[in-house]
Parts: structure tokens; C-alpha cells; sequence
């Protein structure tokens, strides 16, 4: 990857990031991020370019170690000779659209290798929040041939479940120590994960986190044939990595094998595309309300001559 643009033109950067420049996949995925008509192009160019990139999402509490593990996974990927983006997904993000290979400290390692890509995520106004700009993102970077995607996100909350559960196969990261493991479940990541990470497994109460999910594991077993499993790392000094690459490639190789990868893909593409109607359509209401039809019909609420149901149907209709 090279990095040598400074084009607004989505045509243009979309070809110069399948060329392998930097600086164009940097500019799209802002373009992305902030919304409007921009991110429109840019969607509706890279769609037909990407399906071929496999994305990992990571996720799991604060302090279990995410980046660090992250950073061992890139090895991992180009390792095996091949390229990876990451996005690292933070609502409370400080960093701008323009920052990008070592947003992330522990990451810096990385940041002189060609084949790695490495960007902050943050909602920064995208009017349909991280749910839309990250499978947005990670088109971008399929269609520009990167073949490795990992997603990793901040925290346990809704909004990291759900870019997590967009990945291909979701990674969920757990530190030794009491309530750990029950916190992940709490919050429904135990339901997302396909692989489950005890990190720093060279610490205190590691062995009682890995009994804690299996016992978890077994209080939910279903019929589906593939079990989340527990790989134990100490990603500090790379303990387990091979482990958890491993893990990663065998449900991949699961998900094919039963033709549950493009299934699982047009399940997300299912969620994305309500989630670009609700966004279109409360735009659309949006703008219903700043003209004089609002004023005129609001006018008639407060004098109770309509009722607000009626108003908004009269609204929705003109």
C-alpha cells in the first residue's frame, strides 16, 4: 500500500485505494464516517467490489487486553503472507478522520508495514451511528482487496455486540478474575461468541475464568454442532496466539464447510438494509418537520382542531 492522494473524487479513490494507496482508503473511510451524500457514493461503489474479505470481530470488558491481542493477530495475518485492516470502533473516540496506522499505542509496531492498515473508528455525527459506519468501513476495505478484516471494539455494551455479531467470526476477550465471565454473558456477548480469548492467563483466577465459561457454555448448549472454545493467552508475550489463530481459521473453515458463511453474511446485509431504510426514512421525517406544512399542521394541534396522528399522516403524505 502506498499513500499518495488528496482527491475528493469517491470514483477516484476507489481505484487508488484497489491500487494499494493508503491515503485513498483513509479519505473513503472518513467519508464513511461523516455520512451524507458522500458516504452514499462511496457505498454504492464499493458494493460491488467487496464479498471477499473476512472479518474478526474482538471484543470483550475494558482491561482484558483487546489491543494487545489485536497486535499479535496482525502478526498472525501477515505471517501467513497476507494483508489486514483493522478498525479500532471507540463511540468516545478523540481521534480525527485523517489519523490512521497507529491510532493505537500498542499497535505502533506495525505502523511502517505496508500490509497493515489501522484506523479509529468514532460515531463522529453519522446519523446512523457506529451500526452503519463500520460494515460500511469494512466494505471499503474488502473492496480495496484487503483479505483480513479485524474489528475491535471498546467496552460490552449494545453497541459493541452488535459490530461484533457483524463479523464473520466474533472473538470475545475475558481477564481472569471473579464476575469477568458473568459480565460478558450479562451483556449477550456469551450468545456472539464464536471463540472465547481468557487473556492474561498468567495472572491469578485464569483457571477459574475458563471453568466459569465453560460451566456457561454448558448451561446453554444447543444443537448447533460448532462450540465457542476457550483459548487460553498471554498476549504480552504471545502465549496462545497460535492457539487463537488457529481457533479463527477452523471456524472459518466450519462456517464454509456447512454453508453457513453466506448465510451468516446475508443475515448481516438482512439488518444493514433496515438499518439504511429507518435511517432514509427518519431522515425523510426530519425534513417533513422544518418546513410551513409542519408549522400550519402544528398550528391546528395546539388549537386541537387535529390530532398529532392525523398531523403526522397529513405530514408523511405531502
Amino acid at each position: 500500500m502506498s499513500n499518495r492522494t488528496r482527491t475528493r473524487n469517491p470514483n477516484e479513490l476507489v481505484e487508488r485505494a484497489r491500487q494499494g494507496d493508503r491515503g485513498a482508503l483513509a479519505r473513503l473511510i472518513s467519508f464513511v464516517e461523516e455520512g451524507g451524500d458522500l458516504a452514499r457514493q462511496v457505498g454504492r461503489l464499493t458494493f460491488p467490489l467487496a464479498g471477499n474479505a473476512y472479518t474478526v470481530g474482538i471484543t470483550g470488558p475494558t482491561g482484558s487486553g483487546k489491543s494487545t491481542l489485536t497486535e499479535r493477530l496482525i502478526s498472525a495475518v501477515r505471517a501467513s503472507g497476507e494483508e489486514v485492516g483493522v478498525l479500532a470502533v471507540d463511540p468516545s473516540s478523540p481521534f480525527s478522520g485523517g489519523a490512521f496506522l497507529g491510532d493505537r499505542v500498542r499497535m505502533q509496531s506495525h505502523a511502517t508495514d505496508e500490509g497493515v492498515f489501522i484506523r479509529s473508528m468514532a460515531t463522529r455525527g453519522h446519523l446512523g451511528g457506529l451500526s452503519l459506519a463500520t460494515p460500511e468501513a469494512i466494505r471499503v476495505l474488502d473492496a480495496a482487496g484487503v483479505p483480513w478484516v479485524l474489528v475491535e471494539t471498546v467496552g460490552v455494551g449494545q453497541v459493541e455486540i452488535e459490530i461484533a455479531s457483524s463479523a464473520d467470526t466474533t472473538v470475545v476477550v475475558v481477564p481472569p478474575g471473579s464476575g469477568d465471565a458473568m459480565q460478558a454473558s450479562k451483556a449477550g456477548l456469551l450468545e456472539a461468541a464464536d471463540v472465547f480469548v481468557v487473556n492474561k492467563a498468567d495472572r491469578p483466577g485464569a483457571a477459574e475464568t475458563r471453568r466459569d465459561l465453560e460451566f456457561m457454555l454448558h448451561l446453554s448448549a444447543s444443537d448447533a454442532e460448532w462450540t465457542p472454545p476457550i483459548v487460553m493467552t498471554v498476549a504480552s508475550n504471545g502465549d496462545g496466539i497460535d492457539d487463537l489463530w488457529k481457533a479463527i481459521n477452523d471456524h472459518r473453515a466450519f462456517l464454509s464447510e456447512h454453508g453457513l458463511l453466506e448465510k451468516r453474511r446475508a443475515q448481516r446485509l438482512a439488518e444493514e438494509l433496515r438499518h439504511v431504510v429507518t435511517q432514509r426514512v427518519e431522515q425523510r421525517a426530519y425534513e417533513r418537520c422544518q418546513g410551513p406544512d409542519f408549522d400550519r399542521l402544528l398550528h391546528e394541534v395546539v388549537e386541537r382542531r387535529l390530532d398529532p396522528y392525523s398531523a403526522a399522516g397529513r405530514l408523511l403524505e405531502s
